[in-house]
């Protein structure tokens, strides 16, 4: 008997040994990344002139960049940055501008980008962006810029919003997508970059429907200190709006306003409601359907984000869901309750892929005040855009 103790206490020992650095890794890698941006996208784009890399990141980044010759390479560097372990580290380019683009984490607290330039040492442009469904953009443009007048680093203003025209729908809606917002930038208009850009963060010319949950007489959910899902839901939309229009994207709007969709308003039945929310993209041939949702349950004690997709309706949808709700945890940092089927009307009856995210649970109080403040607002935005970025991208 003593024997076999010991035997045990050597074993529990020996699996000690091994598990407690692999614990203390991860816990370090945790504090370590703590702050920082995570890139988390590299998109390649070539053009008649050049050839246009992005580099996305969670969070607005700064960096630095350097030529080197023989070969002739552009490296750029973003301080402060981890590199998702889900992207590529290599990008076989062959462009007549650029042979081979690679990804790394060059140290601890920075990412590096080494692009092979066949255009020598000064044919080249990096920039950063601000706003956009991205949070943080660096843009790295190789080839014959002799045309383009702008400086090697561009700080640009974000964009401002531009209220799009009424889309309260009749019998047959047919509502119009938002206008593209002005603005200006010392160098070079930022709708010009952005509308550049959008040609290869796949938003440009995509239609998309946005749909604010409830509205009028349907206050949906209430939080408890009265906070109203119809409320947060259409402040949600409205800053997803902008952000997507930035992008070069067109924009309809189930409801714009705290009303009913349906021409009947109140005195529509749900399904009658419903259905009108289905009519629009529908009918303007929208390439994508977001409906956007807060959560609710008896137990104050419920939290996170849900999405959800028909699973006999397009075969993209559970992938649009999936990739919302991972951006909107991204932003928000709540809690994932997963990717679900469900047989929700809205999602069951358009006909392009289509999910319905529960952003949060507005009965739960910590969440209800985030959601009622305007930061919640805007990460919550900003993580439906990734989201959408993503999915297209």
């Amino acid at each position: 008997m003593r024997r076999r103790i010991i035997r045990l206490i050597l074993v529990t020992l020996y699996m000690m040994l091994f598990t407690l650095p692999a614990f203390a890794a991860d816990t370090n890698f945790g504090q370590r990344v703590s702050g920082m941006a995570e890139v988390t996208g590299v998109r390649v784009s070539t053009e008649a002139n050049k050839t246009r890399i992005v580099i996305d990141a969670n969070k607005e980044v700064k960096f630095k960049a350097m030529s080197l010759g023989e070969p002739d390479r552009l490296v750029v560097d973003i301080p402060n940055a981890w590199l998702s372990p889900k992207l590529k580290k290599e990008y076989g380019v062959n462009s007549r501008f650029v042979g081979k683009a690679r990804v790394a984490q060059f140290n601890p607290q920075t990412v590096r980008i080494v692009v092979e330039s066949k255009v020598g040492k000064q044919n080249h442009k990096v920039f950063s962006l601000k706003g956009g469904p991205v949070a943080g953009r660096v843009v790295l443009d190789i080839g014959d810029l002799s045309g383009d007048t702008s400086g090697t680093k561009i700080d640009l203003p974000k964009s401002k919003p531009t209220p799009a025209p009424s889309t309260k729908p009749t019998t047959k809606p047919t509502p119009k997508p938002a206008a593209k917002p002005e603005s200006k930038s010392e160098n070079k208009p930022q709708d010009d970059v952005d509308g550049e850009l959008a040609g290869i963060t796949g938003l440009r010319g995509r239609k998309i429907t946005i749909d604010p949950g409830h509205g009028g007489s349907d206050s949906g959910a209430i939080g408890p200190t009265g906070v109203m899902e119809k409320s947060v839901t259409l402040r949600v939309a409205q800053e997803l709006r902008r952000l997507l229009v930035a992008e070069g994207a067109s924009v309809y709007m189930t409801r714009e306003t705290d009303t009913e969709v349906s021409p009947k308003g109140a005195d529509a039945s749900d399904i009658e409601e419903l259905q009108a929310r289905c009519d629009i993209p529908n009918q303007n041939g929208s390439d994508i359907f977001v409906s956007i949702h807060m959560d609710s349950f008896t137990n104050g004690a419920a939290k996170g984000t849900t999405g959800y997709y028909y699973s006999l309706g397009s075969k993209r949808s559970r992938e649009l869901a999936d990739k919302i709700r991972s951006g909107v945890i991204d932003q928000l940092g709540t809690q994932s309750r997963g990717t679900q089927s469900c047989n929700f009307y809205v999602v069951k009856h358009t006909d392009m892929p289509a999910t319905l995210v529960e952003v949060a649970f507005i009965s739960n109080p910590s969440e209800e005040r985030l959601m009622n403040s305007e930061a919640g607002i805007k990460k919550a935005a900003q993580g439906i855009a990734d989201g959408i970025a993503d999915f297209f991208g």
